[in-house]
């Protein structure tokens, strides 16, 4: 299973606004961010060395980190049995 963290939308002026902070939550926090420019997406802010998965350590660091309800894996785990899955919608960035 890959587990991916939220991409983050933020406007090109913000992004402007707080590059080197952006910089840092991408290095240090593993963040993404999608920079829109009059609320069209345009560019990815990522790490170059992004990982497509987290193991289980680094899941329990992120978990614990952003105060996740311990749970929610029995809801999803839930939905899943329950065949409750929303469909993913396909990436418009991937080539």
């Amino acid at each position: 299973m890959i587990i991916t963290m939220a991409v983050h939308r933020i406007s090109a002026t913000e992004a402007s606004r707080s590059f080197s902070e952006l910089l840092s939550r991408v290095k240090y926090a593993g963040e993404e961010f999608l920079v829109e420019r009059g609320g069209v997406p345009f560019c990815r802010i990522v790490a170059v060395d992004r990982k497509p998965c987290l193991t289980i350590g680094e899941l329990a660091r992120v978990v614990a980190a952003r105060g996740i309800d311990p749970g929610f894996g029995d809801d999803v785990e839930e939905a899943i049995r329950l065949g409750n899955t929303p469909s993913v919608p396909q990436d418009p960035w991937k080539r």
